[in-house]
């Protein structure tokens, strides 16, 4: 059969190398992915190696957002793990190299690889160029909090068409330190790309330069037998948690590295994210909350002009080896020691944008296994007020832009858990509108749902345990005082024990909202999102 795709005789004794190809034209972060692609496959041929090429499935969820269809976005990470996983086993492939754009392809990959442990390098895709507008840069985001402004007479129709016309401008991931440069920023950090790949934009010629690139360097990992769990190792998360600090990373990281961590066997928690936020300092001033996009950042030296500036200071493990065979002391031996003189874009640690990390975990009788609080361009991350409970994100969105949420208001998004969701749906919606109504500092909503990379202010997701497994969430009732307060990482519903067990013991578990399909088998598998919300635990 393998001589029918092209194989002859010298071609059997040569390391057969799985392409996992995750174009579709769904979503820019994807589309010029098979480009890639066949530069990677050319280059691996030219090494000496038999490139195989398949395709895996895409989410976009900045299409889905705020729809019913946003409860597959997390689902489809396990899917995309589960076809990667399939097809090279299935095959007994030598090594993988996964191509990926959107958010769930790279933490995929990386689930994938860390289960099947044969050799695999990570191509991102790139991230996407700023939109342009009265010489403001966009994003994705500006469209959502658009929404908002036009809501609170900020701005009229026609500059909320403006904005969505002007804010994704071609290929490539959402532009700001969102999700998806996020995870490329934390896969580098990692050892599993190449370094500075993590910030190039999709259309720029270095791209596929580097996926060819990548292809060479995994054929030379198959023959030097470096394998993803050689890499995968404590000291290697705690290094790409480190970065995803210093970046102002999406909370999305934590859920994502928690399941990577669980599947490649490396104890690893939610307060260790915190032990690691108290001491790197966020010195990248990036989009949604600071000021420049991802292309900035690439242009300033990149990750590996972060990770110079915290391996120096001591914040990185030195000794950490990459697909390249290398140390990251070793791979960081020419970055300077300091950023580039005329930019903004990356802070020496002597001048960080906030002394400590913007990831904060919080705790208290509101989420006793843990929620994740993300501070960064939030004035004072302390709030008590009342709560307004919410079902669903759709009844939270229409409060908000109907004009009934007040400054000091608590809201709560709750049953939008892996279980509950199903699927853990991003709330990019109601947060985008209370940014732009100007609420983003006077408002806390917290949720068992996560968040959107391009979140930010006083928000609080991955509330655990959750509404739907009788998680004390689901106990909340309108009007309960709520302590939000991220000085004393604490989430607290202030209500007295008596009262919280009277309720406990009226709660009823829910019926499944799916009992069939994709999101029903999801339901029935999927584990706490303090563990990463994974489904072979």
């Amino acid at each position: 059969m393998l001589r029918a795709v092209g194989f002859g005789d010298g071609d059997f004794n040569k390391p057969i190398i799985g392409i996992a190809n995750g174009y579709s034209t769904i979503t820019p972060c994807n589309v010029g992915l098979n480009d890639l692609t066949k530069r990677a496959e050319a280059a691996a041929f030219a090494a000496g190696a038999m490139p195989q090429t398949f395709g895996t499935i895409t989410v976009s969820d900045g299409i889905s957002m705020g729809t019913e269809g946003m409860k597959y976005s997390l689902v489809s990470r396990e899917v995309i793990a589960d076809a990667i996983e399939t097809a090279c086993n299935a095959q007994s492939m030598d090594g993988v190299l996964a191509v990926g754009g959107c958010d769930k392809n790279m933490p995929a990959a990386m689930l994938a690889m860390a289960r099947m442990n044969i050799p695999g390098i990570f191509v991102y895709g790139g991230t996407i160029k700023p939109g342009k507008l009265g010489g403001c840069d966009l994003t994705v985001v500006s469209a959502f909090e658009a929404v908002g402004q036009i809501t609170a007479g900020k701005i009229d129709e026609a500059q909320l068409t403006a904005i969505e016309k002007n804010a994704c401008p071609g290929p490539g991931s959402c532009g700001g330190m969102f999700t998806a440069n996020t995870m490329s920023s934390a896969i580098e950090a990692m050892g599993f790309s190449l370094p500075g790949s993590s910030t190039m934009a999709a259309e720029d010629p270095e791209k596929a330069d580097s996926a060819a690139r990548s292809a060479e360097v995994l054929v030379d990992a198959i023959a030097a037998n470096i394998r993803p769990l050689d890499l995968l190792t404590r000291e290697a998360l705690e290094n790409a948690i480190s970065v995803v600090m210093a970046v102002g990373g999406s909370t999305n990281a934590v859920l994502h590295l928690l399941a990577i961590a669980r599947t490649a066997g490396v104890p690893l928690s939610l307060d260790d994210f915190e032990l690691i936020r108290q001491r790197v300092p966020v010195i990248c001033d990036l989009k949604p909350s600071g000021r420049f996009v991802t292309v900035d950042l690439h242009q300033a030296g990149g990750i590996p002009q972060v990770m110079k500036l915290l391996l120096e200071a001591g914040l990185l493990h030195g000794e950490c080896r990459t697909i390249e065979g290398k140390t990251l002391s070793e791979t960081l031996a020419d970055v300077p020691s300091v950023p580039p003189a005329g930019q903004e874009v990356i802070r020496p640690l002597s001048n960080p944008l906030y002394d400590q990390g913007h990831l904060a975990v919080l705790k208290g009788n509101l989420a006793e296994e843990g929620s994740v609080a993300k501070i960064s361009g939030v004035k004072n991350p302390v709030i008590t007020g009342p709560a307004r409970v919410f079902e669903s994100e759709e009844e939270c969105l229409a409060a908000i832009l109907d004009g009934r949420i007040q400054a000091g208001d608590v809201l709560v998004i709750r049953n939008e858990g892996p279980v509950g969701g199903p699927g853990m749906r991003e709330m990019l919606s109601p947060t985008a509108a209370i940014i732009g109504q100007g609420l983003g500092d006077s408002v806390a909503l917290i949720t068992d749902g996560r968040f959107s990379g391009g979140t930010y202010g006083m928000v609080v997701g991955h509330v655990a345990p959750e509404a739907a497994v009788g998680g004390t969430i689901a106990l909340v009732q309108e009007g309960d005082g709520i302590t939000v307060d991220a000085h004393q990482r604490l989430i607290q519903l202030n209500v007295d024990a008596a009262e919280l067990e009277r309720r406990r013991g009226a709660w009823q578990k829910a019926e499944p909202r799916y009992r069939h399909g994709v999101l029903g088998k999801y339901a029935r598998l999927v584990g706490s999102s303090s563990q990463g919300a994974v489904t072979d635990f």
